[in-house]
């Protein structure tokens, strides 16, 4: 098999890799082969966890849902279920939001929603 000479090509991938480094610990950040396999490894992580960040806030939201349904007398799955009955379109990160920051307008939705 003939010789190529990658030149400038195999420079600037390498110098790619290290810039891509450049936050990392150690010889992670200054080594190219030990850098390209941190690399590879910390950009599998956010693909990952995409999925699990979505499944924690939703548990989240419906965890302060219920707490403040239940400080109202109705638990979480009464009021959702009430909620698309009447047609009270909220999705869960809304509710949760209103639960937080005014409980009085999250009162007033929920005994709308339950009547």
């Amino acid at each position: 098999m003939t010789r190529v000479k990658r030149g400038y090509v195999a420079r600037k991938h390498r110098k790619d890799i290290i810039q891509l480094t450049s936050g990392f610990r150690g010889a992670h950040s200054r080594i190219f082969r030990t850098g390209k396999q941190q690399v590879i490894k910390a950009l599998v992580s956010p693909h990952r966890d995409k999925g699990k960040r979505k499944r924690d806030f939703r548990r989240l939201w419906i965890t302060r849902i219920n707490a403040a349904a239940r400080n109202n007398g109705v638990s979480y799955t009464k009021s959702i279920q009430h909620s698309y009955k009447n047609q009270v379109f909220l999705n869960r990160k809304i509710l949760a939001q209103i639960a937080i920051l005014d409980i009085s307008s999250s009162s007033t939705i929920l005994r709308e929603v339950n009547e």
